[in-house]
């Protein structure tokens, strides 16, 4: 098979005449090509290798042979829709519901994670019988109709927000109004939930769900503070609802130590639904929801069948299996405890010699990297962040931004990154950042050796002496 059929220029070309201009490319003022994949690196159709520090979908690596193996062989043999009986899909929902709490033991598969998200709202509006939804700030949850209204992320960019719908603050402690200095952050964050809930008995309306990424992605990479999503619940099944865990960008062991995020608060804390999706097939489309008994059944007695003409068909149930199998023998989710971790800790040394370095928070191989222009005010750094990204990809490392200024920058890698791949992403991170200092004070030098100045950069411009104000000289020194 050619790997290329079109110049890149002319590919270029073709796609902004056929595709929609919403559809965006990464690095849009100077695309990537890419042609082929192994692993952890992509390729471009020059034969240039790429680090991937972003295609969390790709889980256990591009084009990873079990992965390829096992979907050739299903659908060589069979492909039909779940109303035929076959082995493959109880066999994976068995695989699956082993991972999970006992309670969420009944499975339905989808195609991708907006289909799951809008059956999830659709099991606990049915299962409930009441219609409002409360969400994070800044959440997205997909590209659906019924998503885009529970996403503050879009619909303040569209429509705006639904009188059904209720935001409750991003429980963020570098960014939020509960910080690292609160006592019990986790107890605060959860109590503005339960302020919700109460303005909206107060007004008649009742609550469905509480809707929540297990670790918000597109809010900045945060992490929950302690016992956030255990008072949360408590608050919202008193309130008549059920709590659904969104995983898909953090599910199947990304976080190391669990196989799912939801996890991390505690063995005590259980969802009423969860949903999958990305990871689940390593680039397949397939994705699923999780719930329990009571949940399934209450959708059931509805009287109106649930169809899904491609979910949790045979190739795609291969395909989870062998992404399962590749997870287990090749102990990815220990992968991302040691290399996650190393990776974390040489970042938080960066942070240590670059004030430009904010924050660094994460588990795994989930992490978020914030720049700020001012650690006082922690004022996001977002046009700084846009540099950097542009920087690593002259690198050859491919990483993007995230938050809600696109101020983070963001690790969600394959989880076969290695630890030379984690040293790599860090030493040139350092050498752009020291290499800025260096052209800032050379250019300093050269105005005011122009301009006939005394170097105290009162008269400097202040796009020059912009990033001497952020570093400080201890930097220069270091």
């Amino acid at each position: 098979m050619a790997l290329e059929v079109f110049h890149k220029d002319e590919t270029l070309q073709m796609r902004r005449k056929l595709i929609g201009q919403s559809c965006r490319l990464f690095f849009s003022h100077d695309p990537v090509k890419i042609v082929r994949a192994r692993g952890q690196y992509l390729y471009d159709e020059n034969g240039m290798q790429y680090l991937d520090c972003i295609s969390n979908v790709q889980h256990v690596g591009h084009c990873h042979p079990s992965i390829t193996q096992a979907a050739a062989a299903q659908m060589d043999l069979l492909n039909s829709n779940t109303r035929f009986l076959h082995d493959n899909i109880v066999l994976y929902a068995d695989r699956l519901a082993a991972t999970l709490p006992k309670k969420l033991c009944v499975f339905y598969f989808v195609n991708s994670g907006s289909e799951a998200n809008d059956l999830a709202l659709r099991l606990a509006r049915q299962y409930t019988r009441h219609q409002d939804v409360i969400v994070l700030d800044h959440a997205y949850h997909g590209h659906l109709t019924s998503l885009i209204d529970i996403s503050p992320y879009k619909f303040r960019k569209l429509e705006g927000q639904k009188e059904w719908v209720h935001v409750a603050p991003l429980p963020d402690t570098y960014h939020g109004i509960y910080r690292e200095d609160h006592p019990d952050p986790g107890q605060a964050y959860a109590d503005t939930v339960k302020s919700l809930i109460e303005e909206a008995h107060k007004k008649g309306r009742k609550i469905s769900s509480f809707f929540a990424e297990s670790l918000p992605s597109v809010g900045g990479q945060i992490i929950f503070p302690t016992g956030y999503c255990k008072r949360v619940a408590e608050y919202v099944r008193e309130a008549g609802g059920v709590y659904v865990a969104d995983e898909i960008q953090t599910g199947f062991g990304r976080v190391g130590s669990h196989f799912w995020a939801f996890q991390l608060q505690g063995e005590d804390f259980c969802p009423d639904i969860v949903t999958m999706g990305k990871p689940i097939g390593n680039g397949h489309p397939i994705a699923c929801v999780a719930t329990t008994e009571e949940i399934a059944a209450a959708f059931t007695a509805n009287g109106v069948e649930y169809f899904n003409t491609f979910g949790g068909n045979p190739v795609s149930c291969a395909i989870g299996l062998a992404v399962l199998d590749v997870l287990e023998k090749e102990d990815l989710g220990g992968n991302a405890v040691r290399v996650g971790g190393h990776l974390k800790q040489l970042l938080l040394q960066l942070q240590t010699k670059h004030p430009l370095i904010g924050d660094v928070r994460g588990v795994g191989l989930f992490i978020g990297m914030e720049l700020v222009k001012d650690r006082a005010s922690r004022k996001p750094a977002t046009e700084e962040a846009a540099h950097l990204v542009r920087r690593l990809k002259e690198e050859r490392i491919v990483i993007s931004t995230d938050g809600p200024w696109d101020s983070v920058i963001k690790f969600k890698p394959p989880m076969c990154f290695s630890i030379e791949d984690a040293e790599r992403v860090s030493t040139c991170i350092d050498q752009i950042l020291r290499g800025w200092v260096l052209i800032c004070f050379h250019t300093l030098q050269l105005y005011n050796n122009t301009n006939n100045l005394k170097p105290d950069c009162t008269h400097t411009p202040v796009s020059i002496i912009f990033i001497l104000h952020v570093y400080s000289k201890v930097l220069w020194l270091h």
